[in-house]
């Protein structure tokens, strides 16, 4: 009897072990902190781990605005196995450092080009892939439906409607645009759209690579549309002091009717708002320049530092299949970019995929298209100049300082 409990023993002894040597711990920073994302991205864990029942997956979860603080520290010093980013110059500043892993073992091995048709240019580097994009989402003008009818006001298609409606609108003591830009980036969205209705996308994006000075007189044309919507005071009063969060209850409470945002605040809207939110293209300005769109892509990469590279791929994989895409993209009330996955039946995403399928092109967004630097100068002048339009020469003259330093 001893001899058979010695022998149970040693085969829980030996399957202990035997699992202590295969069983492995992934590590993930995240900033998917909302509470749709969060929802989302919890499921997806579960069912990595499921699969993968010897992987326990660590996932650290940060708020927006630190995380893009610290991970310049992680990826250096100790980083996690797998980050969340974004794609386009903001992916390319850490490739150029050597701190993200090259994956393109993962797109052939998986055929991920042909998954990935409209999302791989930006996630590629000299021929080389550098993540997974996960999602994306349109942007635009988000508003109030019942307000807009109660003034008899339609959805403007054109500079002058739009002005107009926003006369209308604050005459009678609502705010025509909600923002809050305590965090600077909510500024960048009304610049890129202001100068992509003004010069176009191709101007635009070589402004993003500083081969364009932000003193050029068709920079100061963009600025000078947008005097026309902020000297009228028609932004919520005192936006620099609310986040992007905290601008938003003006719109669902009526003190404001609308607010220029990417598809992302969808899930927040108020149950009692039901029928009641709206959303359309931001408007043309010069019937001239093709309608180009900011469609900001997220994505997941490995920090070239990282210690558990192997589940940090099958972890990569994973993300990229089809049916979690639909999972993470049907509960962020986003778009996949595995175009095998289908997109949620939502009145805001129908409207947006239309939009960004007829588009003559699409931006990343200001601070993810240009150069980390110049991107902190131009949103912190875009703030100033939102506040203090008088100041616009200094301003582009600042700009075009900052612009000569980082890109000589």
């Amino acid at each position: 009897m001893k001899y058979v409990k010695h022998i149970a023993a040693s085969a829980i002894l030996t399957a202990t072990l035997a699992t202590s040597a295969y069983a492995s711990t992934l590590v993930i920073n995240s900033d998917a902190s909302d509470p749709a994302p969060k929802e989302a991205w919890g499921e997806i864990i579960s069912r990595f781990e499921v699969e993968n029942p010897d992987i326990t997956v660590k996932y650290n979860l940060y708020d927006h605005e630190s995380y893009k603080t610290t991970i310049r520290n992680w990826l250096v010093t100790s980083p996690p196995d797998v980050v969340f980013w974004y794609a386009g110059n903001r992916m390319k500043t850490f490739v150029d450092r050597g701190l993200f892993e090259d994956v393109s073992d993962i797109w052939e091995k998986n055929d991920l080009q042909a998954d990935f048709t409209s999302a791989a240019a930006a996630m590629t580097v000299d021929g080389k892939q550098y993540g997974v994009p996960y999602t994306y989402y349109q942007w635009g003008m988000y508003y109030r439906k019942d307000i807009f009818q109660k003034y008899d006001i339609a959805e403007p298609k054109t500079w002058d409607e739009f002005k107009s409606a926003a006369a209308t609108l604050k005459k009678n003591e609502i705010a025509p645009f909600t923002i809050g830009t305590k965090f600077l980036w909510t500024a960048a969205g009304w610049f890129d759209y202001l100068n992509l209705r003004t010069n176009g996308l191709d101007f635009h994006i070589k402004l993003m690579e500083g081969k364009i000075a932000y003193t050029d007189p068709r920079v100061k044309k963009t600025f000078e549309n947008w005097k026309e919507i902020v000297e009228p005071g028609y932004y919520l009063e005192n936006h620099a002091a609310y986040s992007w969060q905290e601008a938003q209850p003006f719109l669902y409470n009526g003190q404001a009717a609308m607010y220029l945002i990417g598809n992302f605040i969808t899930p927040s809207f108020p149950e009692e708002l039901d029928g009641k939110m709206g959303f359309f293209q931001f408007p043309s300005i010069d019937p001239a320049i093709p309608m180009a769109e900011d469609a900001p892509m997220d994505t997941i990469h490995i920090p070239s530092k990282a210690t558990n590279k192997v589940d940090a791929r099958k972890f990569l994989e994973f993300v990229a299949r089809a049916e979690n895409q639909e999972l993470i993209n049907k509960k962020m009330l986003q778009i996949p970019t595995n175009n095998k996955a289908a997109v949620k039946d939502n009145e805001f995403l129908n409207t947006g995929v239309k939009m960004l399928n007829e588009a003559a092109g699409t931006a990343q967004f200001y601070d993810r298209d240009t150069d980390p630097a110049m991107a902190k100068a131009g949103m912190k002048g875009f703030q100033e100049f939102m506040v203090h339009p008088d100041r616009l020469d200094k301003i582009l003259e600042q700009l075009e300082k900052v612009r000569q330093r980082v890109f000589k």
